[in-house]
This record gives structure tokens, sequence and C-alpha cells, in this order.
């Protein structure tokens, strides 16, 4: 399996106290799985993405991450684990407004130390699989919302992940915009045959995942999705 989450617990300070955000979790996604986790705010869903991507050490339980378990690793193995191995969509772009779109990927290649110049096909091509082929040049002041949350899916895709975590892709969006992002993320996951943690609130949109879970009070419910449609992938 390419992510597994065992028996996670997560607390943080909360004065003379502690509060319990993750509460002996487990979850997990093979290649080619989307599983969805939904719950309100406070929930803890934030949490399990921080802990699933390894940018938050649990107090107990394990993340194993495609073959490796990251409690064992030191800051910057879980660093390069995170570089080689986890795509993160972020619930904003966070685009840089100077940079094109194939830019904007060929910067984070340029992070994993490999030649730009080399590397821009394979940018452009990653383009043109979240359908925005012919856009490569554009600046996010030229792309709308929809288009901006694809170039942020294509940079997570950089580097060849075995996992990909997504936070609130449909939160800045309308319902039609929102529902070719789940569409987009749904094909990925089959094609690319990563193991996708798809974080939302949005619950119309679950019909893409192939398990949900639904997050209260830091502890998790897990029921089984009913088969992904086939769906087209029509630019947003």
């Amino acid at each position: 399996m390419s992510i597994a989450l065992t028996d996670i617990v997560l607390t943080y300070p909360d004065g003379d106290s502690t509060v319990t955000a993750l509460d002996h979790v487990s979850l997990e996604a093979r290649p080619g799985e989307l599983h969805a986790i939904v719950g309100p705010s406070g929930s803890g869903k934030s949490s399990l993405l921080a802990v699933a991507s390894t940018l938050i050490r649990p107090d107990s339980g394990s993340v194993r991450i495609d073959g490796t378990e990251a409690a064992e690793l030191s800051p910057a193995e879980r660093s390069r684990l995170r570089m080689n191995r986890v795509g993160i969509v972020f619930q904003q772009p966070n685009l840089v407004s100077s940079l094109t779109a194939a830019e904007q990927l060929l910067v984070t290649d340029h992070m994993r130390g490999r030649p730009v110049r080399s590397h821009r096909a394979a940018a452009e091509r990653l383009l043109a699989v979240v359908g925005l082929d012919g856009k490569q040049h554009r600046r996010p002041a030229q792309l709308s919302g929809g288009e901006r949350q694809r170039v942020n899916i294509a940079r997570a895709l950089t580097g060849d992940p075995r996992v990909l975590l997504v936070d609130e892709p449909t939160a800045a969006l309308d319902h039609d915009r929102g529902a070719r992002i789940m569409d987009l993320l749904a094909e990925i996951t089959t094609e690319y045959r990563v193991a996708t943690f798809v974080v939302t609130h949005d619950t119309e949109y679950l019909d893409r995942a192939d398990t949900v879970s639904t997050m209260r009070d830091g502890r998790l419910t897990t029921t089984g999705g009913a088969p992904r449609p086939e769906r087209s992938g029509a630019a947003v």
C-alpha cells in the first residue's frame, strides 16, 4: 500500500490541559484509490492531513508511506520523503504572480535539484494532463480560479509522487468548477496509480471517492464508497 496511518494519537497543549486532535485514528489508501475525509471545522481533518504529510509527528502511532516508516526518520529524512514521495495540493494555490504556469512547476523541480531546462517539456506535459494545454505561458492573473487550481494539482504531481494529499480543493470554486476538479482528481488517482486523500467540506462530490471517512472530535468513521463513474476531463 502507498500510505497507511495506524492508531494515530495527536494532542495539542491548551492552557493547563491538552486537546486531542486525533484519537487513535487509522486510515489507508492503496495505489489508485481516492479516499475522502469529511467533517465539520475543528473535527481534526487538517491535523490528519498534516500527520499524513509528515509535517507534524504524532504523539504515537505509525505513518507508513510507500513502505517507509516516517516515525523512524530524522526531520531532514522526512523532508526528503515528502519531496520525493508525497504531492500536496494546498487549499489556496499560492502561485507566484510573476511566473507562468509552466514555471510554477519548474520551480518545484528546481528545488529537487533537477535542471530546469531539461524538465520544461515534462512540465508542459503535466499541464496538458490537467487540461491546460496551450496555457503554459499564462500567469496566474490570466487564469480562472479553476485553472489556477489545476496548476496547483500539476505542481503536486511533479516528481511522480506515490501519495497525493489534497486540502479542500473545491472551497473557492462554484459547483461546476468544483465538480470538474474532483473529476480530475479521480482521473489522476486512477491513471497515475497514486494513493489519494482528499479533505473536504463538500459532501456532494463523494461519489468520486472509493472510500469515505467522517471525522468528528478527532475520531474517524469509515464507510465504503460507491464505484467511481467514468467522467470527462473537461477544462475548468
